[in-house]
């Protein structure tokens, strides 16, 4: 076994893998750029490397530097994780070649089955059913569309080199085509290094269903079941569960089967993903093989037992697999939801800064801790809450990389129970200063069709294709989130008013009948009428009655705690409640199962005040063109004096490696560009004004 490895890779992924190493004894060595300083997987590291600038094309994707701190460090081995430089064959065969062990598959199997042209000519020789398409590099636009009509729209215009939703666009048209195949081969120049583009048929309703693989040294490749994760967006997927609730027992046995074959043919070594995509029959076509850990790798330790990570280092170390694919079991359901920077109300736009508060839920499980292979799981108890992540409270989000801030996993005995437990999660996970996808997880959770099962990869699109609002989340009680902020208002007083030292004559009084204002936005509020009796005599405990329904509320958390556990009449709950905003210092923010709403709790007297203030309008931005994110400048693709018409492009920005292009809305004359290319914009800074 290895004594020190290291990590050629950051956030979340080399926490991942350093806890695992920690586990099995073995030192660790993280590599960092100066953006990353200060984050977590250096912290956790026994040793940590700078490689060089932000930008990751001057550090983690510098084989050169990975490899030199490998030597100045002692490391044996090296974790590629998954992204930068994990699929790299080129990267695999020069580690092997200055002594250092790739914990990962062989160069040779990267090429054959990481590259996605040559994975789909090898498959086809291997008699693998593959979608029609065209395997050979497109060199230019007017060639893509060509192919685009002989295979017939809509295609899927890729990246060889792609992964994670990058380098990847769907064509509906020859417009589509001609511009996507030039985005996605810029994409790709710049995520990966190769700007090569292939093309094939978009096969629409699928589910995209993959099966885990594992191989060892020995010639020994099992399949530890399928992972469903049809749910995307934007070709970036968004929830993740094992096993699928799509599939039959005899489909999951050809599609294994299929993928340990196709594994087998390239000698396969280490951890792999199969993906495939499955129509509404249950026929199922091979898509592509990652030849890497997947980013939800946890939701199959989940149902196995097994640590990933662990049998990568073990193959890589020459141990043969210790068990057979009898021994692998199916216990429970697994559901990981990716919490991201980004903003779901602002058409998912990245958010990066600060973590001013990073609080996840309670975590009582560990990877590959439930069971081991073969046994069964203690006492019959299912089910808990894993967390992974790079980040802590205080922390920066950075543009240069990817908007993932955790991995939150549950486990559970059935799906629904791992639904029911995810949503419970996400109540408690508190994180800001910067905004979240939590709101949007929170209402595919409860959405009909994905409790039922009924979803394929346009699901979101589908239901949410003009974008996320907050009335998408329609709560199943809206008042008891009126009661709650009621019942913080009231706990709040009863705690002022037990202050010394109060002026006689003046103390503070403790009301029991109040009005609950909601703020609907631009200027239209609902106004409830609250009354509030203790029912049990004891602080933490109050009935409150909004509009006559009433709430019996028990809650032991502090005033200041944002996240609040209990119960209400009788049913526990977790929730969030905060008071103040820049705008409504006297506001409560009330946050539950993806339903966020804005409370001012007042006396009878103060509210008729209240409805006498006037409503102040939001300043008109319609002549200015404001960054949506905080951003590169990358692009201006208009100056002053011209006129642009809408749907032509203004201006790009390119934020945690995806290119964001702003496009007017109606036609206008540029009267004055504001911003120069290259700067770093913050969110709504003027970039252009318009006449």
């Amino acid at each position: 076994m290895f004594k020190k490895i290291l990590i050629a890779n950051r956030g979340e992924i080399a926490c991942r893998v350093i806890k695992t190493a920690k586990k099995l004894g073995i030192k660790t060595v993280a590599v960092y750029s100066e953006a990353d300083k200060e984050a977590r997987h250096v912290e956790l590291a026994d040793e940590a490397v700078l490689l060089g600038a932000a930008p990751s094309r001057e550090s983690y994707l510098v084989a050169d530097k990975i490899i030199a701190a490998c030597k100045a460090t002692g490391a044996e081995a090296l974790h590629p994780g998954y992204g930068f430089l994990s699929e790299n064959e080129d990267f695999a065969r020069r580690c092997e070649e200055e002594g250092i062990v790739f914990i990962g598959p062989k160069h040779y199997s990267i090429a054959a089955m990481g590259d996605k042209i040559a994975s789909k000519k090898l498959a086809n020789e291997a008699k693998v059913s593959t979608i029609p398409g065209h395997n050979e590099p497109i060199l230019s636009p007017e060639e893509a569309v060509e192919i685009a009509k002989k295979i017939g729209y809509p295609v899927m215009i890729k990246a060889s080199a792609g992964g994670g939703g990058k380098g990847l666009r769907v064509a509906f048209n020859d417009k589509d085509c001609f511009e996507g195949f030039t985005s996605c081969r810029n994409e790709a120049r710049n995520s990966f290094g190769d700007d090569r583009v292939f093309m094939e048929k978009f096969v629409e309703q699928p589910r995209h269903i993959e099966i885990q693989v594992l191989g060892d040294a020995h010639g020994n490749v099992v399949y530890l079941h399928e992972r469903e994760c049809s749910i995307q967006r934007r070709h970036q997927k968004v929830i993740e569960e094992a096993p699928s609730p799509f599939i039959s027992d005899a489909t999951r046995k050809a599609m294994g089967e299929q993928a340990v074959a196709l594994a087998k043919a390239v000698k396969y070594q280490s951890a792999g993903t199969v993906e495939f995509v499955v129509g509404k029959n249950q026929d199922f076509y091979f898509l592509e093989m990652n030849t890497r850990l997947q980013v939800e790798h946890p939701v199959t330790e989940c149902i196995t037992g097994l640590d990933l990570v662990e049998q990568m280092i073990r193959v890589a170390a020459g141990e043969k697999l210790s068990f057979g694919q009898a021994d692998i079991r199916r216990e429970g359901w697994a559901i990981e939801c990716r919490i991201n920077a980004e903003d779901p109300f602002r058409n998912f736009l990245p958010s990066t800064g600060r973590l001013v508060k990073y609080q996840p839920p309670a975590a009582n499980l560990e990877q590959g801790s439930e069971t081991l292979v073969g046994d069964s799981y203690a006492n019959g108890q299912f089910g808990g809450v894993r967390v992974d992540t790079g980040v802590y409270e205080g922390g920066e989000i950075p543009m240069f990389y990817d908007s993932m801030i955790a991995k939150l996993i549950v486990h559970g005995k059935d799906r629904n129970d791992a639904i029911a437990k995810m949503r419970e999660a996400l109540n408690g996970f508190v994180i800001r200063g910067i905004s979240s996808n939590i709101p949007f997880q929170a209402a595919l959770l409860a959405h009909p069709d994905f409790v039922t099962g009924n979803f394929n990869t346009g699901f979101i699109a589908q239901h949410y294709g003009g974008g996320f609002r907050a009335e998408d989340v329609p709560h199943e009680d809206a008042l008891f989130l009126v009661a709650l902020s009621a019942f913080v208002r009231r706990k709040t007083r009863e705690r002022a008013a037990g202050i010394s030292g109060q002026l006689a004559g003046h103390e503070v009084r403790i009301d029991s009948d109040y009005v609950a204002i909601v703020n609907e936005g631009e200027g239209r509020k609902r106004l409830h009428q609250v009354h509030i009796a203790e029912y049990a005599g004891h602080s933490g405990e109050a009935e409150v009655r909004v509009d006559g329904k009433a709430y019996k509320i028990v809650c032991a958390s502090r005033l200041n705690d944002i996240r609040l556990s209990g119960t209400v009449n009788g049913k526990p709950f977790t929730a969030q409640a905060e008071r103040g905003t820049l705008k409504k210092p006297l506001a409560y923010r009330i946050s539950h199962n993806g339903t966020a709403i804005e409370v001012t709790v007042l006396s009878p007297r103060a509210a008729e005040l209240a409805a006498l203030m006037p409503y102040k309008a939001p300043p008109d931005t319609s002549k200015s063109l404001l960054s949506p994110m905080p951003g590169l400048l990358v692009a201006i693709a208009a100056q002053p004096g011209q006129i642009v018409q809408a749907g032509e492009r203004l201006a790009v920005i390119e934020a945690m490696k995806m290119e964001n292009i702003l496009v007017a809305t109606q036609d206008v004359k540029v009267a004055e560009v504001l911003a120069k290319v290259g700067e770093s914009l913050a969110v709504d800074q003027p970039i252009m004004k318009f006449e």
